[in-house]
């Protein structure tokens, strides 16, 4: 027979606040955190604004210069940098020595530092910004305070965010004034995750300016060393199958599909947001100001795309090109959802929609809909692509170039007509965001483009013009079709015109280009090269 002691009391080293240094750049709920630690009889220091506003809300702050017996100096670059400051926040208290000495010296405990830094990496991005705003909002005291209560975590709390106040004031509330070590030691390792993300937001920034000097001149190389810090954003019910584990994380830039804000709707999947992605960037090659622009997207690949006067028009177009593949997908739309487009959408059933925003009727209509995922998202430009592989990572630019008309070389006899052409810019846009082998079908009418049919992520160009040739559910002839890469042979342009295509845009570039453009006149084709190749492989 097996005896079963009792268990082990769990120590949980109840430490006791009794002095804490605020000093914080973000003042979201201090005085209300204050306020908390005040209710227990904590001893509050603070410095420059962070002391003005608990004082203007009533609160008895003892300045840091009362504290080290210092003034605040060169505009505030010197406050927190003092033995009285360190030694109170680093000396270990069941060290008899450390005690000893900070006694003889006169220095008071510090048992909480509330810190956030200086925006810099949100100074930085300032469009024009002086490259001396960027260099003085370098947080030095503040890293410095976070670094030594996060060691020093066996006596200090070190709190560097506020979504952490409302626990901390009720941990402080549950232990009469005490935070426990496993609290403490939570907060030290975010802490320094803090100061790790702070720092290489630093070195990644400074490491781009091309010239020290007026403006902040960031340059558009690739970094020497690519410094990722992503902190997570949400974990995710699974990945891409419900086997995979998977989680979301945000690179601060504020940016992009990561940084979108959830409206409504149900917990976005992975493939939700991959989804999101490839058609918001897809309806970004439009002008929002010029026109409307609607991307219905499935597995990444849109299988409708159109653009229009209002959105409601776009959406129209965009869901007639191919209204069996659209059920359940996602779409992108570069302008505002007014009520009337809102009121069309609803009737499909959609997984989620990515746009700049919502009208107030748009929400009202979507309300109903309560596993419709809505995502507001910023419509700033993001600079860089990043995927991983086995063993590292590709970074590259964004493919952000676009071609104009007077950049295309018209290599056939016959000219593509002005309709034509229009159509063509305009398949070429969507064909970039189409993975390869891509061939899109497009036409032009009533003033904008409209796709037609899409082959994608074809093994050949061949097989890719004739997927997207049976895709197609209005009728091909006429429309125009763009080839993401340049033909290998006369077949692929053979099988587009058969379909009924009478133009063609195209990179050019094959060794057996002169064939094509001769399959081309034979065939009455007008054809474009543009010199530049779109390839999507993933």
């Amino acid at each position: 027979m097996t005896s079963h002691s009792a268990p082990a009391a769990v120590s949980v080293d109840l430490r006791p606040v009794r002095r804490a240094l605020l000093s914080v750049t973000d003042k979201t709920g201090l005085v209300e955190f204050a306020k908390a630690l005040a209710g227990h009889g904590v001893e509050l220091v603070s410095t420059g604004g962070t002391a003005k506003a608990l004082r203007d809300a009533g609160l008895a702050v003892k300045d840091i210069s009362e504290l080290t017996g210092f003034p605040e100096m060169l505009d505030g670059r010197v406050k927190t940098l003092h033995p009285k400051v360190h030694g109170g926040i680093l000396h270990m208290r069941g060290n008899a020595e450390h005690v000893a000495a900070v006694q003889s010296h006169g220095i008071e405990p510090i048992d909480m530092v509330v810190v956030n830094l200086y925006a810099f990496e949100k100074t930085a991005q300032r469009p024009g910004v002086a490259f001396a705003d960027v260099i003085e909002n370098i947080d030095i005291g503040g890293p410095s305070m976070v670094r030594s209560a996060a060691k020093n975590f066996g006596d200090v709390a070190i709190v560097t965010s506020v979504a952490d106040y409302e626990a901390l004031a009720g941990e402080l509330e549950a232990n009469k004034g005490s935070l426990t070590r496993a609290t403490r030691w939570r907060l030290a390792k975010q802490a320094f995750a803090t100061t790790a993300a702070y720092d290489t937001g630093i070195a990644t920034a400074l490491e781009s300016i091309a010239a020290p000097e007026g403006k902040a001149e960031f340059g558009d190389e690739l970094p020497e060393t690519l410094r990722i810090v992503y902190p997570l954003a949400q974990a995710l019910r699974y990945g891409e199958n419900p086997h995979q584990k998977a989680a979301l994380y945000v690179d601060g830039s504020g940016k992009g599909v990561a940084a979108a804000e959830q409206l409504q709707g149900k917990e976005l999947s992975y493939n939700n947001i991959v989804d999101l992605d490839a058609c918001w960037e897809l309806v970004r090659e439009f002008d929002a100001a010029a026109e409307a622009a609607v991307a219905i997207i499935k597995h990444t690949n849109p299988c409708g795309a159109s653009t229009g006067a209002t959105v409601l028009e776009a959406y129209r177009r965009a869901l007639e090109a191919d209204p069996v593949s659209a059920f359940g997908g996602v779409i992108g739309i570069n302008r505002e959802v007014d009520g009337a487009a809102a009121e069309e959408i609803a009737k499909l059933f959609v997984e989620a929609i990515v746009t700049p925003g919502f009208t107030k009727e748009a929400l009202e209509r979507f309300a109903a809909k309560k596993n419709l995922r809505l995502v507001k998202i910023d419509p700033a430009e993001t600079k860089r692509v990043v995927k991983q592989v086995s063993g590292g990572l590709l970074v590259q630019d964004a493919d952000r170039l676009r071609v104009t008309e007077a950049e295309l070389k018209a290599v056939t006899e016959r000219k593509a007509t002005p309709e034509e052409m229009r159509a063509l810019l305009f398949a070429w846009r969507v064909c970039k965001h189409v993975k390869s082998n891509a061939i899109v079908y497009a036409r032009y009418s009533d003033g904008h483009g409209q796709t037609v049919g899409i082959g994608a992520g074809q093994m050949s160009r061949v097989d890719a013009a004739k997927f997207g040739a049976m895709k197609a559910v209005l009728p091909l002839k006429g429309t125009v079709a763009a080839s993401d890469a340049f033909f290998p042979f006369p077949d692929g342009l053979e099988t587009i015109a058969e379909a009924g295509a009478t133009a063609v845009i195209q990179p050019g570039g094959s060794v057996k280009d002169a064939d094509v453009i001769a399959a081309a006149n034979r065939l009455g084709v007008a054809m474009v090269f543009t010199g530049v190749r779109h390839f999507r492989h993933g």
